[in-house]
């Protein structure tokens, strides 16, 4: 039996009733699905339609379409799917009780970040935490902005300074540090940076070289994404090309730039059509076929050596086919107009010197016939009514900053994975466009507001709040940033294969460098093919690493180490104690503790390193840190 009918209506779009609704915790109510037609039909679908909840744990939904509300206030997406479409149902459970007066007009509005954040816990009838102390948000700020925790002397400025501005202040004189660059390019690092094993040290170290100086110079993210989709020429000279010889395929190239850059994960549409999303298969390859013309000129790869160049260039044919019609496909940006075969490309004289100048504001793809396809993708991907590029790296930052994303995992926006406050994300990627795609600016503009500055203690009325940012999210510190902290603070420097003597764990342009701590605390797989994501997980293998760690117990019990030093120099036993707590907590001791700490001291038995050594050693095995709060 034929498949069709000729001349059948098609399916254009489901929609689903209602699409909003705010629901009292254990309150139910039914969805009702319905199909819309190109002949202008409709017809109930709801008895065939699938149904899942983003977040059962707030809102569980049943086959049949009634969604339930949990004890939980929240918020939850109910996605209805009916053969290939997808609609969605926003679900909202403020939480019980009535709000003080005045809650949210007498609160500080710093920025726009503010505003949208108030807004959004007023409708959920919860209420912000108080911010945080100076010392707090001055550890939080050093380790956000630069990777690393400020000095005694540079603690002790801060908390003493009075001045209204201190906190912006601190974040521009961060900003302008150096090791802005290195922290920021290590997190691209795990998601771009491949295997020397595979690639060879010298493509790896020329890529990472090229990131760094992309930070080092603050270069815009749309020439810095343009930079790398359309790179060309030696994988030993241009450190971007160095992509396109550890993906060689288009497909492979597919998945990785429409997840990092595009927030949009294609690899189900590799094979069928996503469960989740409007994507299919045309889609994928005709957005692989962007990639079809990339060619390769000299040494490949030989793992485990791969030692040579090798020369990235735009060939004069190459064609990717559809798996199961095999048709040829021409490009494809998603969502949008096939790109016709004969014009893919673009003018690539200015793509390195001058790319902002050459970048298109707005509209569909154009083309010049002889050019590389790739930069019509690129001219695509960063003008500014592209709707994923700005909203997906202002998420990631958004996440590194706050603790959660708007969206999680950062780099899956879709219909039934919504933001938790849109219009927030919104105005972030607005903003981020008219500032220039100043990745700095960004950076300045979340932490500046007063959200940012919040506590992590939860009040009564946001205790069960862990994603519209009514308090703010502790986090793990990365493994790098730890190991630097505690050879700041003992005052003695790790030593890492093929890095000079010195060499920061911020520095390592590979993590083939051996590091038994650097594996404990969740550095990416050097097996592993970027994008690595990190997790923030805690494990029993961490905590037995900073109590045992032989190597942890030298730092501190050395003769050149802090401890020695401090034990053997004027500072009194107080002084002492106040040095240890601004080194490791960027702050003075309370009270209690320094009573605590200074009956170590006052032990008839212990000398003066000894106490010095066993506080140290205490300290650094405490949460507060191991964690950024």
């Amino acid at each position: 039996m034929p498949r069709r009918v000729a001349n059948e209506p098609k399916l254009e779009r489901v929609a689903v009733e209602p699409t909003e609704r705010i629901m009292a915790a254990n309150q139910d109510q039914p969805l009702s699905v319905t199909a819309h037609y190109s002949d202008g039909s409709t017809r109930d679908v709801t008895r065939l339609a699938a149904f899942q909840s983003n977040e059962s744990a707030v809102v569980a939904v049943d086959k049949a379409g009634r969604i339930k509300a949990g004890p939980i206030p929240g918020e939850a997406a109910i996605m209805a799917r009916y053969m290939g479409n997808i609609a969605t149902c926003s679900v909202l459970i403020p939480q019980p009780g009535e709000l003080p007066s005045g809650a949210f007009a007498n609160l500080p509005r710093f920025n726009f970040i503010d505003e949208m954040v108030w807004k959004k816990l007023e409708r959920l009838g919860i209420t912000p935490s108080a911010p945080a102390s100076d010392a707090t948000f001055l550890r939080r700020a050093y380790v956000d902005v630069i990777g690393r925790l400020p000095t005694p002397d540079e603690a002790r400025s801060f908390l003493t300074n009075a001045s209204a501005d201190r906190r912006g202040r601190l974040i521009d004189e961060l900003l302008d540090r150096p090791e802005y660059a290195d922290y920021w390019a290590n997190k691209w690092a795990d998601l771009l940076r491949p295997n020397p094993y595979r690639v060879g040290i010298k493509a790896v170290m020329s890529f990472d070289a090229w990131i760094r100086d992309s930070f080092r110079k603050n270069k815009p993210y749309d020439r810095f994404v343009r930079e790398l989709v359309t790179a060309q020429g030696s994988t030993w000279r241009n450190g971007a090309a160095v992509l396109f010889r550890d993906r060689r395929e288009p497909d492979e190239l597919t998945t990785i730039v429409s997840q990092l850059f595009l927030g949009v994960r294609l690899e189900c549409a590799k094979c069928h059509h996503h469960p989740f999303e409007s994507w299919g298969q045309d889609d994928f390859f005709g957005f692989a076929a962007f990639f079809g013309r990339i060619g390769h000129k000299g040494t490949g790869l030989s793992p485990p050596i791969s030692g040579g160049e090798e020369i990235i260039y735009t060939a004069a044919g190459g064609a990717v086919r559809h798996p199961l019609t095999g048709d040829v496909l021409a490009p494809r940006v998603l969502g949008g107009p096939v790109v016709a075969p004969s014009a893919v490309g673009s003018d690539t004289s200015a793509a390195t010197e001058q790319p902002r100048g050459r970048r298109r504001r707005s509209g569909g793809p154009s083309a010049d016939p002889d050019s590389d396809p790739r930069e019509v993708l690129a001219d695509w991907m960063t003008a500014d009514d592209n709707p994923y590029f700005a909203r997906t790296i202002v998420n990631r930052v958004w996440a590194d900053l706050i603790g959660r994303g708007l969206v999680e995992p950062v780099d899956d926006i879709r219909a039934t994975n919504p933001p938790t406050n849109g219009p927030l994300l919104d105005a972030l990627a607005a903003d981020f466009r008219a500032g220039g795609y100043d990745l700095k600016k960004l950076i300045r503009t979340i932490t500046g507001s007063y959200v940012y500055g919040l506590s992590s203690e939860p009040n009564e009325r946001n205790v069960t709040d862990t994603r519209n940012y009514s308090r703010h999210y502790r986090q793990r510190l990365r493994a790098e940033v730890l190991i630097d902290a505690i050879s700041d603070i003992t005052q003695l420097p790790e030593s890492y294969s093929a890095m000079p003597v010195g060499s920061r764990a911020m520095e390592l342009w590979t993590v083939r460098s051996e590091s038994l701590f650097l594996d404990a605390f969740g550095r990416p797989d050097p097996n592993q093919d970027p994008p690595c994501e990190r997790t923030g997980d805690t494990t029993l293998v961490q905590a037995l690493h900073l109590m045992n760690s032989p190597r942890l117990h030298a730092k501190i019990t050395a003769d050149a180490g802090r401890a020695a030093q401090l034990a053997a120099g004027p500072k009194t036993p107080k002084e002492t104690v106040e040095e240890l707590y601004l080194l490791v907590y960027a702050r003075f001791p309370t009270d209690d503790e320094l009573k605590v700490a200074l009956t170590v001291f006052d032990e008839s038995n212990t000398n003066r390193r000894r106490a010095a050594e066993d506080l140290l050693w205490a300290l650094l095995n405490t949460p507060e840190f191991v964690f950024k709060d």
